[in-house]
C-alpha cells in the first residue's frame, strides 16, 4: 500500500519500464507513464487470445464492461449501462453528430477553445452549411452564460470542455447549461477529458444528468490509447447514422422491423463494431493497481495541486519578463491538471527543456508542465530552474 501523505509521497518505483526517476515526464496532462502492472494487462490478452482463440471474447466484453463501471463511477453516474467505448473520442463525436438532427437544425454552439478533434470535425461541418458559433472562452467566469445566450429554438447541439485543454481553466457554472439545453431539448455533449481522475467530478452535482458525456483514459487515469467512452442519458432516444453491427447485440427496443434500423437501449444504440480489446486489458490492470493503493480522485486532486503549486511557487520566483512568458493570474484551485504559460517561444523552449530530459508539450503559444503521482517534488523544482536557465 502506498503511503498516501503529500509530504512524502512516493509511487515512482511502481513505473521503472517509463524511467520515470531518470527523466522528468511533465508530459501527465497528455501522455502519463503506465504503472509496471498495465504489462500484466497485455500479457493477459496475449493469453487469453491464444488459449481461446474467438472465445476470448467473452473475457474481453467483461473487461470493457469492468472499465464502463469505472468511468461512470469517476463521474458520479450509477448507470454504467449507459456508457459505449471505443478507441478514440473523435469516433465517438462522430457518432454523436450523426445522430442530431439535421433535417431541422444545423447550428452547433461551442467555443474557441476546443481541443482538435472536436475543432476540426466542426470546421470541416462548417463548410457544409452548418452555422458553427464559437464563444470566447474569456473570461472563464461568464463563459457559460455566453454560450447560454447563443442557444436558440434552432440549436442543433452544444458542445465544449469542462476543462480548456491549452490553460487548464475549469469551466465554472456547467449547471446553467443543463438547464437550457434540457429545457429547450437541446443534446448537450460534454468533454471530461482533462477532469477524469484528477478533479472530482458529479454530472447530477454539475446538472448535467441529461448531458452526453465523452473522455477517455489516455491522460491521468493511465491507461495509454484505446480507452475512451461516450456517456448518454437516460432518456436517449437518438438514431446515429454511424452505427456498427455490435449495436445489434443489446436488447432492441421495439420488434425488428425491415425497414427500419434497430437500436438497443442504454449506450450500447452507439456501439461500432470490432475492436482491438486489448487497450481494455491494460486499463483494468491499472484500474486495479489504483485501487489496491487508495489512488482515489480526491487524493490525486490533492496531491496535483501540491504539485502545481510547486510548479506556480518557483515560476514566479524567476521573475520573468511577463512579455516573454507569464502565467494566468487565477487562484490555484481554478487550474484542472496541469501548469500552462503563454509564450511566444513555447516550441523552442519544449525542444531545449527535452536535451536536458525534461519532457513537457506546446500548444499554440501555451508551453505545458503536466506534473504526474510519480514525480518528486524535486524533480518539479529543477524543471522549473532549468527553464529560467534557458530564459
Amino acid at each position: 500500500m502506498i503511503n498516501n501523505q503529500l509530504d512524502d509521497f512516493s509511487i515512482s518505483e511502481h513505473y521503472q519500464e517509463f524511467s520515470v526517476t531518470r527523466r522528468t515526464l511533465l508530459t501527465g496532462h497528455s501522455h502519463q507513464a503506465w504503472p509496471d502492472c498495465a504489462l500484466s494487462g497485455l500479457q493477459e490478452a496475449w493469453h487469453d487470445a491464444t488459449v481461446s482463440v474467438d472465445d476470448k471474447w467473452e473475457k474481453a466484453f467483461k473487461k470493457a464492461d469492468k472499465l464502463k463501471q469505472f468511468f461512470a463511477q469517476l463521474v458520479g453516474d450509477p448507470f454504467h449501462e449507459n456508457y459505449v467505448l471505443a478507441q478514440n473520442t473523435h469516433d465517438l463525436l462522430v457518432r454523436f453528430l450523426s445522430a442530431l438532427d439535421w433535417k431541422k437544425r444545423k447550428r452547433i454552439v461551442t467555443t474557441d477553445g476546443e481541443f482538435h478533434s472536436m475543432r476540426r470535425q466542426l470546421s470541416r461541418l462548417e463548410e457544409e452549411g452548418v452555422e458553427i458559433v464559437r464563444v470566447p472562452t474569456s473570461p472563464f467566469d461568464t463563459l457559460c452564460e455566453r454560450i447560454n445566450a447563443e442557444i436558440t429554438e434552432n440549436t442543433t447541439a452544444v458542445m465544449l470542455s469542462a476543462v480548456m485543454f491549452k490553460s487548464a481553466a475549469i469551466v465554472p457554472h456547467l449547471e446553467l447549461l443543463g438547464e437550457t439545453t434540457t429545457r429547450k431539448s437541446i443534446p448537450l455533449l460534454i468533454d471530461v477529458y482533462h477532469v477524469l481522475n484528477i478533479l472530482p467530478f458529479d454530472v447530477t452535482a454539475n446538472g448535467l444528468d441529461n448531458a452526453y458525456i465523452v473522455g477517455g483514459g489516455y491522460k491521468y487515469c493511465q491507461f495509454g490509447e484505446g480507452n475512451c467512452f461516450l456517456r448518454i442519458p437516460n432518456n436517449c432516444d437518438l438514431r446515429p447514422i454511424v452505427t456498427g453491427w455490435y449495436a445489434e447485440f443489446g436488447e432492441l427496443e421495439q420488434a425488428p422491423d425491415l425497414n427500419r434500423t434497430q437500436y438497443p437501449r442504454g449506450g450500447d444504440r452507439f456501439q461500432g463494431s470490432t475492436y482491438d480489446p486489448v487497450s481494455h486489458y491494460r486499463a483494468c490492470a491499472v484500474i486495479d493497481f489504483f485501487s489496491e493503493n487508495n489512488l482515489t480522485p480526491d487524493f490525486l486532486r490533492a496531491l496535483s495541486q501540491h504539485q502545481i503549486g510547486i510548479l506556480r511557487q518557483h515560476f514566479d520566483e524567476l521573475n520573468c519578463d511577463r512579455n516573454i512568458i507569464s502565467r494566468a493570474d487565477v487562484p490555484l484551485e481554478s487550474i484542472a491538471g496541469f501548469l500552462s504559460l503563454r509564450t511566444n517561444r513555447a516550441e523552442s523552449i519544449q525542444k531545449a527543456l527535452k536535451k536536458r530530459n525534461i519532457w513537457t508539450d506546446q500548444r499554440d503559444g501555451f508551453l505545458r508542465f503536466g506534473p504526474a503521482p510519480y514525480l518528486s517534488d524535486l524533480q518539479l523544482k529543477d524543471a522549473i530552474l532549468a527553464l529560467g536557465e534557458l530564459l
